[in-house]
């Protein structure tokens, strides 16, 4: 079982590490849908953080070059801003668990995924772009759950590819971000808050993986022993 998780790890890695090196204009293409994956991820981090904290989005964009916005009001803005970016590491990670080790939650996980793109691009639509990328996810997500036995592969391709890619955009990516959130914190500058995000992140994978590679049976053991 642990070898099997291993593998899969180490093929998911292989394809994604050489098609960002070696596949040319050709991977790059390949990886588009992922990086457009991970900018919902990111966005969608932002709303959820302005929702959760008594605010309200008003526009979610994706934009053809990978980057994206999210418009929202009230709420707290420090936690808005930083669910962009830890928000997204912290679903990526949530897929690939799942994908990895809870087959159960497969189906149920990808319906919350689609039910999430389907809201952000219709009740927070902002473009045709936007919303055309987010349906034809949800219909890819749709088929790989109901219609074939791929579901536990595909989440945790998306994410693992989604937390590798973050990890690597962390001086790039959240560039907006750190600026607006060293207003708010305004006695640390964006380039300790860069390194202290990437740090969670990190973390967060280290994390995961210490979960996953854990022998199942280790816990099982400890409890039958006698005292």
């Amino acid at each position: 079982m642990r070898g099997n998780l291993i593998l899969r790890i180490v093929i998911i890695l292989a394809i994604y590490f050489g098609l960002t090196y070696y596949g040319g204009d050709m991977g790059r293409k390949l990886l588009y849908p992922i990086r457009l994956f991970v900018t919902f991820l990111h966005e969608f981090g932002h709303a959820i953080g302005a929702v959760l904290t008594g605010g309200w989005v008003e526009e979610v964009q994706i934009n053809q070059d990978g980057s994206g916005w999210t418009r929202s009001a009230n709420g707290n803005r420090p936690i808005t801003i930083m669910g962009g970016y830890l928000g997204s590491a912290f679903f990526g990670n949530l897929l690939f668990y799942v994908g990895a080790r809870a087959q159960q939650l497969v189906k149920p996980l990808m319906v919350l995924v689609i039910i999430s793109m389907l809201v952000t691009g219709f009740y927070w639509f902002n473009s045709l772009f936007t919303t055309g990328v987010l349906v034809l996810f949800s219909v890819f997500l749709f088929f790989i759950a109901f219609k074939t036995n791929l579901g536990q592969e595909v989440l945790m391709f998306l994410g693992l590819a989604s937390v590798i890619y973050i990890i690597q955009d962390f001086n790039v990516g959240p560039t907006s971000d750190l600026k607006a959130y060293e207003e708010e914190m305004v006695f640390i500058p964006a380039q300790i808050w860069m390194y202290i995000w990437l740090g969670v992140a990190v973390l967060l994978l280290l994390f995961n993986l210490k979960l996953l590679l854990r022998s199942p049976t280790s816990d099982y053991d400890r409890s039958t022993q006698a005292p």
